[in-house]
């Protein structure tokens, strides 16, 4: 009989479970079969492809899973003038020119350009107070795939500090069911929604449904939504749905989970398309890593008798910590018919009410955050 492995600290909450104790760590990517242990994995992975799963001695779901994860008072963020962008705005209009460029030239059809905004945050080993940064975003953003993860380095193993009020689904696994919710299409009301959020909607969603092809049945896989409008605190988008039935020997793979994300990641929504087109003039344009920003940060469950079940959001509206520095990311869809002003503005506007939140304690002003180049 194995020995029992004493749980070393961390903890992870989304909706509707609590989890602490971290007992086991896996590698998703590079050992496929890492998640075929039994148990509640939290999951956090980097736009650049890697994903880490660690899984939890201790889960609360049902009753008391919604208990709070922190106090919202006691989030001391950075100063409102401290934060500082990976881009400024002419060199995030010069990059939209770009994509345009490439847009014209047959490269891309459309392309997700990002840029990441940090501010200094000295904090003791065990970082700042994830739960009450989760908090304070609950109070002032809630989500519906909104949690975090905090696990303090421990040995070989990864740290890991990420918060996010996401609301986007990257990936629901039910029943043997796969579901997809892409948004593309933002602006402060539906009435600022256009033709080009519209378009810009289509085109991801027909690439997030070739995306899941790959590993379902054939002729299972439909658009149950398209272009539906989600209204969040101060944004509205537009949301479409794709669903599949997983393929009978993907389903039964030890691996089922790193193939379905390798069939998929990094998410369609925030990448572009064609993917592979896309990730190429990311990388090109981009001059920090993303990180967890437009990774994926959830949870899969592995049952006793081997069943899978999870739910992975997009890691969007998503705060990271490490080496004493908080960040955040923020971006938009470029096409053809971008207007390059504008894309940054949007840039702005997803930014400024979770960046004014993040900000030492001073709620989000009407003006946002200044972010310095």
């Amino acid at each position: 009989m194995p020995t029992p492995v004493a749980p070393r600290p961390g903890r992870a909450w989304f909706a509707g479970v609590r989890a602490s104790g971290v007992v086991e760590h896996a590698d998703v990517r590079t050992d496929p079969a890492a998640l075929t242990t039994p148990g509640w994995w939290a999951v956090v992975g980097t736009f650049e492809g890697r994903v880490d799963a660690w899984r939890f001695a201790e889960v609360v779901t049902g009753a008391g899973a919604d208990a709070p994860v922190g106090d919202p008072a006691a989030w001391q963020g950075p100063q409102p003038g401290g934060w500082r962008t990976s881009l400024d705005r002419e060199a995030y209009v010069a990059a939209v020119d770009r994509v345009r460029h490439h847009v014209r030239e047959g490269d891309v059809y459309q392309a997700n350009l990002c840029r990441v905004l940090a501010a200094p945050l000295p904090a003791g080993p065990a970082g700042p107070d994830a739960g009450a940064l989760a908090a304070r975003l609950e109070a002032g953003n809630p989500a519906p795939y909104a949690g975090g993860v905090h696990v303090p380095g421990g040995g070989a193993d990864p740290a890991c500090w990420v918060v996010t009020a996401s609301p986007e689904l990257y990936l629901r696994l039910r029943d043997g069911e796969l579901t997809s919710a892409p948004i593309k299409g933002t602006a402060a009301t539906a009435d600022g929604l256009t033709a080009k959020d519209r378009a810009e909607n289509v085109m991801i969603t027909d690439l997030v449904r070739n995306d899941l092809q790959r590993v379902c049945r054939p002729g299972t896989v439909r658009v149950t939504s398209l272009l539906e409008v989600e209204h969040h605190p101060g944004l509205a988008h537009l949301v479409s749905t794709v669903t599949g039935t997983l393929a009978d020997d993907v389903r039964a793979a030890p691996d089922l989970v790193a193939r379905v994300l390798d069939a998929t990641y990094p998410p369609g929504s925030v990448s572009g398309a064609p993917k592979s087109s896309a990730l190429r003039v990311i990388d090109a344009l981009e001059t920090v890593p993303r990180g967890p920003y437009c990774g994926v940060v959830g949870w899969v469950h592995v049952g006793d008798d081997g069943d899978v079940r999870a739910e992975l959001a997009v890691g969007i509206r998503t705060f990271w910590w490490a080496d004493d520095v908080l960040r955040f990311g923020t971006g938009a869809g470029i096409t053809w018919h971008s207007d390059p002003l504008r894309e940054w503005d949007e840039t702005e506007l997803k930014a400024a009410r979770l960046v004014g939140l993040a900000s030492a304690a001073h709620p989000p002003r009407a003006g946002g955050v200044p972010v310095r180049g």
